[in-house]
């Protein structure tokens, strides 16, 4: 169905939440549990307050924001995303998929619809890894693929767990109660920005996510001889760094090596130490992200690492250890879904072409307990997690309207 989105509305909302961060503008940063964070949720619970809509946290934060339907017994539909930003990100990744998914309930309540099922919007607890070094946190305890050992698992960069974190920020209660029953929504749809260029590329402003690509993450430690720069002679070197650099160029061969587009490998942190740069590095901790659409792929390239590993460590006389961080499944979107965000830009005239996300999202997790789909909208040069990132009002508002009309069809049945 086709609804009036108020785009001055949703955009004034976009740059409000925009100012509340960490650092200056144009950068954004709002870890989880940050005061910026607990300003902005705060904000936005008003706003839905302010809309008619029960509000309810969570004991890690997730907030659930509900519009009753005509029969509240019945499984919901869910839409939402996150407003946790990495530091000195952007104003429109997550942000979108929670105003915008608000908006989308304003826009079909104004318009007069009345839902049969109830339709829940969730701002999740940390979708980015930023403060305890694993993304999607609260969408996986949602979904029981995280245990609720956790609560002291789970720490920060300075020693303090989830459990010391959330209490402080105001989220009591079992961890245990967080995670959702299978049958509690009826089906979830994320509206999101592509974070990559293909949209804008063919000039589609719709993409329909059809497959989300599943991480892999590794933690390896290379340990070797440290010592003088000049006095330990290049014969008797045992350069944890040479050795990893080695590896950083396994990662890419084995990832190229698939023949798949699909298929990504990128180190992104390395550590080295003492980190003098007359002083041969003797230790290296490095962090690996593999992720594919197809698991099994995934997994060999995993494999062929683990293989570069053991040689290097054997060629080179270094100690190698490689400790898996997570490796998570990955998620198809519900063909029932993709047919209905396709059916609903087809009523609104509006082109859309079905694509891959190899960015991952909430949405990923919530795919184990209810059907699954996602609405991607183009961003500027496909620029993501940095302060130029943009969105246009036309493709934001574009998007709600596509989420409005397929809320509004699963809603109805």
């Amino acid at each position: 169905m086709a609804v009036t989105v108020n785009t001055q509305r949703l955009m004034g909302e976009l740059e409000h939440l925009a100012t509340i961060s960490e650092v200056e503008p144009p950068a954004i940063t709002r870890v989880v549990y940050s005061d910026a964070d607990g300003l902005a949720r705060e904000w936005f619970a008003g706003l839905c307050s302010k809309a008619g809509l029960a509000v309810r946290n969570d004991a890690v934060g997730n907030v659930f924001v509900r519009w009753e339907g005509l029969e509240p017994s019945l499984p919901a539909i869910g839409t939402g995303s996150h407003i946790d930003a990495i530091p000195y990100a952007g104003a429109y990744d997550g942000t979108v998929g929670v105003l915008g998914g608000l908006e989308a309930i304003r826009s079909l309540k104004e318009s007069g619809y009345q839902p049969r099922r109830s339709v829940e919007l969730l701002l999740f607890t940390a979708e980015e890894p930023t403060r305890f070094g694993i993304g999607c946190f609260g969408s996986r305890l949602l979904s029981g693929a995280l245990d609720a050992g956790a609560d002291q698992r789970l720490k920060d960069a300075e020693g303090r767990s989830l459990e010391e974190l959330r209490t402080a920020a105001g989220f009591t209660g079992s961890i245990e109660s967080v995670r959702l029953g299978e049958d509690y929504y009826a089906a979830f749809v994320e509206l999101h920005i592509e974070q990559g260029p293909l949209l804008e590329r063919e000039g589609i402003p719709i993409g329909i996510v059809t497959n989300i690509a599943a991480p892999s993450g590794l933690r390896i430690t290379f340990e070797g001889e440290g010592g003088h720069a000049g006095a330990l002679l290049m014969p008797y070197r045992k350069d944890a760094f040479c050795a990893a650099a080695e590896i950083v160029l396994a990662v890419e061969k084995a990832a190229k090596g698939t023949g798949a587009i699909d298929t990504c490998g990128t180190v992104g942190k390395c550590a080295i130490y003492p980190g003098a740069v007359n002083s041969v590095p003797s230790r290296v901790v490095m962090e690996v992200d593999v992720r594919d659409t197809d698991e099994a792929r995934r997994d060999g390239v995993l494999t062929e690492i683990g293989a570069a590993c053991r040689e290097v460590e054997e060629r080179r006389g270094v100690k190698i250890s490689i400790e898996q961080v997570n490796a998570d499944a990955p998620a198809e979107a519900s063909p029932a879904i993709v047919n209905a965000i396709a059916d609903t830009a087809g009523e609104l005239g509006v082109a859309a072409k079905k694509m891959v996300s190899r960015a991952y999202h909430d949405s990923l997790f919530m795919a184990r307990m209810a059907p699954m789909g996602m609405i991607f909208i183009p961003c500027r040069d496909g620029v993501s997690h940095r302060p130029d990132e943009y969105a246009s009002p036309e493709d934001i508002t574009r998007g709600v309207a596509v989420l409005a009309g397929t809320l509004a069809r699963l809603a109805a049945v």
